[in-house]
């Protein structure tokens, strides 16, 4: 048998495989501008966009309120060389802002001139006389001052006869009942108004006007089955 002997490369044929492999791989300058331009294409970085960085700073200074109206800030300096100026403190105790009096009373004022009448506010009852005198005021047998402590309760008193210039030309005499202090206060006050219109009809006019007569019908709301108080409810549990 006859050994097969593999095929010799011809040498021709060697010289040109490396030739035709040379033409066929691009050049390297050719291979660089055939890839993509991807630094070119790429967009540029965005920005990072802080959100509120174009707003202006407003530093408030301490005890001014920043929710006051604009025309409230002038009071104060914002310039570092001068001192804010403090604001004026209020007065401690309010002014008592005067009665405007009624015109024309004609109240009888004899030795002998009684009007009586009844005065409620919540469960306070108060059964006032109106007679003439230097103005003074005895309950339960004690003094305004003595019984009403509060001088917003006195003052509430006193405004009636103040309202018609009679503050200091009768006397006050009241038996109170029921209720607290408040609320008599409140009935003593509806007393005296209704016991000026016995004294005069025609002052009913200004005295409805100004609130005296209306009997002040509010009272505390009963309490409801299953609740603590009138609205308040035991806390709910879910488990």
């Amino acid at each position: 048998m006859s050994e097969e002997t593999p095929e010799q490369p011809v040498e021709g044929e060697e010289q040109q495989q490396p030739e035709s492999a040379a033409e066929q791989a691009p050049a390297p300058e050719e291979r660089a501008s055939a890839r993509p331009r991807r630094a070119q294409a790429e967009p540029a970085e965005k920005p990072v966009v802080v959100p509120g960085a174009d707003l202006e700073v407003d530093i408030v200074p301490e005890g001014v309120d920043p929710l006051a109206p604009l025309g409230a800030e002038a009071a104060y300096s914002y310039a570092e060389d001068e001192e804010p100026t403090e604001p004026a403190e209020p007065d401690a105790i309010e002014e008592v802002v005067a009665v405007e009096p009624i015109e024309e009373v004609a109240i009888d004022l004899a030795a002998g001139a009684r009007y009586r009448a009844t005065g409620k506010r919540k469960t306070a009852i108060a059964r006032v006389t109106l007679r003439p005198g230097s103005g003074t005021y005895m309950i339960n047998g004690r003094s305004l001052e003595a019984y009403f402590p509060r001088e917003t309760l006195q003052r509430n008193i006193r405004q009636p006869l103040e309202t018609v210039g009679y503050e200091a030309r009768m006397d006050v005499i009241a038996r109170m009942e029921g209720g607290g202090v408040s609320a008599q206060a409140g009935a003593l006050r509806h007393g005296i108004s209704r016991a000026l219109l016995e004294a005069d009809p025609n002052l009913r006019g200004e005295l409805k006007r100004r609130g005296f007569l209306t009997r002040d019908a509010r009272a505390k709301e009963r309490k409801k089955a299953g609740l603590k108080k009138a609205r308040k409810r035991p806390q709910f549990s879910k488990r």
